[in-house]
């Protein structure tokens, strides 16, 4: 009775075992057939029949007598492998891989899979979209990580600026880290571009990122990246960060004095460590990043208030570069006004000629303070060629506000002491009441006789002695 039952047992085994083979087989979308050794159709499954047209007829016959042209019996006698072999059968279409079936180094069979052209075709259209959108990204990538300015672009690079391009050109090609201090629309960021394309890096990511515009909460995941799941809304799968992006590359840290003070820490160890850790993470990832600084404010000062870090102060200016304003290079301004002019996107005469400035108004604005520096230059050039009615800008073509602060500025240098002749006049009177009653006396009788010396009634005295505040 026991042996009965364990060939029971073994029986419904081995039924189980076809009936699940046979249920995984009928389950898979693409068309499958196998032979035995002989050539012999073992199986196939709903989808091959779909594809091909075959029945299960076919199931216990050999493969050649109702499939003349098979390649199938090929694989199973050289058992080489045959991959996107295609076929047609009458008006069906279809690309077939086949491959041997070995147990124990023996063939035991073969074994065809099958897909449709016109699903092949479906793939091959969505691989191709695919690919399209890969190379538009790296596209993108590339143009938006790649710089646009040389040390060639630098205007004053043969005059106000010749000292600090010569000091850049000679850093380039270190690795060290490099600080570029100067005021707002100096052009740090140019010269943080030009110092990157002349380096070795050159061919290599530029990211720049300015630390004033994103939130100290968000900073560090953008700097750093993100683990999956890190924080609530965080992207699955996690996020790389800009320093994981500049990899061999350069990272430019615009308004550097804006970082808040505990990123300033973590900054520090990746440039001493070269590694940085993603947020929400503890592994580690090593990184080849050259970081160049830079802000227009005093970091030595932020130093001394406890604002800003002195070890990473110290770290960051190994190599200290600083941009003149413009108001103390006025020589570089011609030039920088007539490179404008070619550059500005407004439409000059309609006969295509090339703007011109007059000299008058070219002396006006090389006198002028330039608080905004080159970025404000070129807002007011491109205001002028908006409104030249020709190709020459004149004075009268720059911006209203930027006369009445030039006016106001040449008023107060032409006091003499800061005064205006109101306050001339003023000083005068007060200190000439003040020496006559130094004479009559400042008694009831000494202020009577002050007035009659001055032509002017008691009670006109006493409004300028009070006015001028005189005891």
């Amino acid at each position: 009775m026991k042996e009965r039952s364990d060939n029971k047992n073994t029986a419904l085994i081995s039924e189980n075992s076809i009936g699940w083979w046979k249920a995984i087989l009928e389950s898979i979308n693409d068309g499958v057939l196998v032979i035995d050794h002989n050539g012999y159709v073992k199986m196939i499954n709903p989808e091959y029949t779909r594809i091909t047209g075959v029945t299960p007829d076919i199931i216990g016959k050999p493969l050649v007598k109702y499939r003349p042209g098979a390649q199938l019996t090929k694989t199973l006698k050289d058992c080489q492998c045959r991959v996107g072999v295609y076929r047609k059968t009458k008006d069906r279409e279809y690309v077939v891989d086949m491959a041997p079936i070995i147990i124990n180094e023996q063939i035991v069979g073969a074994v065809s899979v099958c897909k449709s052209l016109t699903e092949v075709h479906k793939l091959s259209l969505e691989l191709q979209k695919q690919n399209e959108k890969v190379r538009q990204l790296k596209k993108q990538m590339n143009a938006l990580y790649k710089v646009k300015y040389t040390f060639d672009d630098i205007i004053g690079k043969d005059g106000g600026l010749k000292d600090v391009v010569y000091v850049a050109k000679r850093v380039s090609d270190s690795n060290f880290p490099i600080l570029i201090i100067g005021e707002s629309g100096t052009g740090k960021e140019l010269f943080a571009q030009a110092i990157h394309h002349e380096s070795h890096r050159g061919n290599k990511p530029f990211i720049p990122v300015n630390c004033a515009s994103i939130p100290p909460s968000l900073l560090e995941s953008e700097l750093f990246g993100y683990g999956d799941g890190a924080f609530t809304n965080a992207k699955k799968g996690g996020k790389i960060g800009l320093f994981e992006m500049a990899d061999q590359g350069t990272l430019f840290l615009d308004e550097i004095g804006d970082m808040s003070y505990d990123l300033q820490a973590k900054l520090l160890r990746v440039l001493q460590e070269s590694k940085i850790r993603r947020v929400g993470e503890t592994e580690e990832r090593n990184i080849d990043v050259r970081i160049i600084a830079a802000t227009h404010r005093d970091l030595q000062q932020l130093v001394n208030k406890n604002h800003f870090r002195g070890d990473l102060f110290y770290r960051l200016n190994v190599i200290s570069l600083k941009i003149a304003p413009l108001r103390e290079r006025r020589e570089d301004i011609p030039e920088l006004v007539h490179s404008l002019l070619r550059s500005s996107l407004t439409p000059s005469a309609r006969d295509g000629s090339m703007y011109t400035i007059d000299e008058q108004t070219l002396e006006f604005i090389r006198s002028y303070d330039w608080p905004g520096n080159v970025r404000e230059l070129r807002n007011v050039i491109d205001y002028a060629t908006c409104m030249a009615e020709g190709t020459e800008i004149k004075i009268h073509h720059l911006p209203d506000v930027m006369m009445k602060l030039e006016m106001n500025r040449l008023d107060s240098t032409l006091k003499p002491n800061g005064q205006t002749l109101k306050d001339i006049t003023e000083e005068a009177e007060s200190k000439h009441i003040q020496e006559i009653l130094g004479k009559f006396g400042n008694d009831m009788e000494g202020r009577k006789k002050t007035a009659n010396s001055l032509g002017v009634s008691l009670a006109t005295l006493y409004n300028k002695m009070k006015k001028y505040r005189i005891i």
